[in-house]
């Protein structure tokens, strides 16, 4: 009886351990693909520069979409097999939701940059930069206080 609590513990830790890491490659992305809109902004008529941020994006944007999904399954799995849940889950849950919004969001401005729209101007794309990271620190502060 003992050994299959240590192995559920074990089990918990590691699949716990990749969703993290899976996390933390698509918040790059969350970060990263906005600073890609700042420069495309800020290069307009160097059509060779502009290309390769385009590529930069729509490939950085795919691994984004990949990280998320396969932290959105390891997320279930916590919460589903191991029985995660409180009121601070639903709260991250809500943040994550608005996280994915700004991502899907800066991924629509990237598309369209592609197709001839403008973009926001690059200072506002900077502030649209750092909003998820206030959303981070609240749900990296529900994680760990599990406050309610």
């Amino acid at each position: 009886m003992e050994s299959a609590s240590v192995d559920q513990a074990s089990l918990y830790l590691w699949v716990k351990t990749f969703h993290l890491v899976f996390v933390i490659a698509w918040m790059a992305t969350v970060f990263y693909l906005p600073r890609i809109l700042v420069n495309l902004a800020e290069t307009s008529g160097q059509a060779d520069v502009q290309a390769r941020l385009q590529l930069m994006g729509r490939r950085l944007y795919g691994f984004g979409h990949s990280m998320f999904g396969i932290a959105v399954i390891l997320g279930l799995v916590l919460w589903f097999y191991f029985g995660i849940s409180g009121g601070w889950l639903h709260a991250k849950l809500t943040l994550v939701a608005l996280m994915l919004v700004h991502f899907i969001v800066t991924g629509r401005w990237l598309k369209g940059a592609a197709k001839g729209k403008s973009l926001p101007s690059p200072t506002a794309l900077r502030w649209f930069n750092e909003l998820p990271l206030f959303g981070l620190i609240v749900v990296v502060w529900l994680v760990l206080a599990k406050p309610f």
